[in-house]
């Protein structure tokens, strides 16, 4: 029995798991609640209060997301080498905290003026400049809360252990459960206050998981704490130890992300350099550090993330795309009450917390009999169905009676299969993360699977793009017409994904073959 094992086992099991995961759970629902909350407003914030056109607006909001999930490489290293996982989620938490607060600092709605002919858009640079700024924060924070609070879902499990993919199922439904009640509330508040309540909110939730995590910190034992103490006590500059250079290092990080959402052509160089020499630094790894088992381990688990960035470009439309096609293209009234636009975003979120449960008994139940399908394959089956949902979108399109409007009812069985496909890859990803890589390397290896996460996040804003159409005063000019652009987007898409879904499926027995008897 390892440290950490015997931890848990003292610190006593909350149906049939440790109860840090309960700690887990609840810190990430609070953060998921404040994240996917905003994360709902934010296309409407950038096209109707700032006034930014479609294809502006999808690359702010491609370029957020995508630094989003790059941050966590530096905090997964951060944490390994320096604070630990403990220390770096409780400053996650705090940088997440004003970050959100300061969404809700609103100003002034934008305003068209025409000057010589040439319609052009007043907005206030002040508020601006605060609304680019809390993005920085957000993005820091979330860099050094995501990767580690995932790590010590791991750390309370064996490498073998046959609970690791149920209690990441679980804790991914805690993940869902606070993104339900964001998009919900958040999307309530602006509908009722503004955008102004609706970002507040966000702000308030994330104040909460601080505090269960602060609370409940102790039940993780080490695992929680920095593997060398001494380093952080160290003087690294004159009056500054490393702990503190650590922390005023986050908030320079700040500044440098407050100034690339700004110029999100960085952001896609910084990525792509980023990729490959991340790439680099686990190949050189694997075949310098690692047993030749654990070295096919690693290369496998680096070659499966290579599929988040084909499943991302096409799921995160949520957030933007599918976002904005929501208000203008479906038809939200059922029996005579307008669906709020956001509410929507709580759509997968809802399947997630009703099939999780459903597809963690599966899983359980399948791997007793030996039917349970391995990692590379339902690898490939989420990116099947994650097609399968544009197709069936853009078939309820062709069907319509009227050239504008969408049946809701398309657009809902486009998120069931979304997150069916969802739950085949993004819970089961974390949890092969951190039984395909060598310990010591985890938070790296959860740092690498969300920069794979920002690839396609990334290129999810340039496929959003594609969508455009063109806008007056925040709403769209021609509806049909736009309606048409994302039907042709969202059938190419969906085309795509199938095929590449298909062939992965052809590679997995030899993938199969380099994990070793770890499914």
């Amino acid at each position: 029995m390892t440290a950490t094992t015997a931890q848990s086992a003292s610190t006593g099991e909350f149906l049939g798991h440790p109860r840090g995961l309960v700690i887990c759970f609840l810190t990430e629902m609070w953060e998921r609640f404040s994240f996917y909350g905003m994360r709902g407003l934010l296309i409407f914030y950038l096209t109707q209060h700032f006034l930014f056109s479609d294809e502006i607006a999808a690359g702010i909001y491609g370029a957020y997301i995508s630094l989003v999930y790059i941050t966590p490489v530096i905090g997964g290293i951060v944490a390994d080498r320096f604070l630990g996982p403990g220390k770096a989620v409780v400053l996650g938490a705090l940088l997440l905290v004003a970050g959100h607060f300061g969404m809700a600092i609103e100003g002034a709605q934008a305003v068209e003026v025409t000057v010589q002919g040439q319609t052009l858009v007043q907005r206030e640079t002040f508020y601006l400049q605060v609304f680019y700024f809390s993005l920085a924060l957000i993005i820091m924070g979330v860099g050094f809360l995501k990767a580690n609070i995932s790590t010590l879902v791991g750390s309370m499990y064996e490498r073998k252990d046959s609970r690791r993919d149920g209690a990441f199922t679980l804790f991914y439904m805690g993940i869902n459960m606070g993104s339900f009640l964001g998009a919900i509330v958040c999307g309530y508040l602006l509908q009722r206050y503004g955008f102004s309540a609706g970002f507040g909110a966000a702000g308030i939730g994330m104040l909460l998981g601080l505090i269960v995590f602060v609370r409940g910190k102790h039940l993780f034992g080490d695992a929680a704490k920095p593997v060398n103490p001494a380093l952080l006590h160290q003087q690294v500059l004159p009056g500054i130890n490393r702990e503190w250079a650590i922390y005023l290092g986050a908030l320079l990080g700040v500044i440098v992300c407050w100034q690339l959402i700004q110029h999100r052509m960085i952001v896609g160089g910084l990525l792509s350099s980023s990729l490959i020499i991340m790439v680099l630094v686990v190949v050189i790894y694997a075949f310098t550090k690692c047993a030749p088992h654990d070295r096919n381990r690693m290369l496998v688990c680096l070659f499966l993330m290579s599929y988040q960035v084909i499943f991302w470009s096409l799921f995160e439309q949520t957030g933007s795309s599918l976002n904005l096609m929501s208000d203008r293209n479906i038809d939200r009234v059922v029996f005579g009450f307008e669906i709020p636009v956001v509410w929507f975003q709580s759509v997968n979120a809802f399947f997630i917390m009703t099939l999780a449960p459903l597809f963690s008994a599966a899983w359980v139940y399948l791997g007793r009999r030996g039917w349970e399908p391995s990692t590379p394959a339902k690898f490939a089956l989420s990116l099947i169905q994650l097609g399968l949902g544009f197709l069936f979108l853009e078939y309820g399109a062709s069907i319509a009676t009227d050239p504008t409007q969408v049946a809701v009812i398309w657009l809902i069985l486009l998120y069931l299969l979304h997150t069916t496909g969802e739950l085949c890859i993004s819970p089961v990803g974390l949890s092969m993360t951190t039984k395909l890589s060598v310990p010591g390397v985890v938070g790296m290896m959860m740092g690498c699977w969300f920069l794979a996460t920002a690839g396609g996040n990334y290129v999810s804003g340039t496929i959003a793009a594609m969508t455009g159409s063109d806008t007056v005063g925040g709403e769209v000019v021609d509806p049909a017409a736009a309606l048409a652009t994302y039907m042709d987007v969202y059938t190419t898409a969906g085309w795509y994904s199938i095929g590449i879904g298909v062939f992965a499926l052809l590679l997995v027995p030899a993938l199969k073959h380099f994990m070793h008897g770890i499914r």
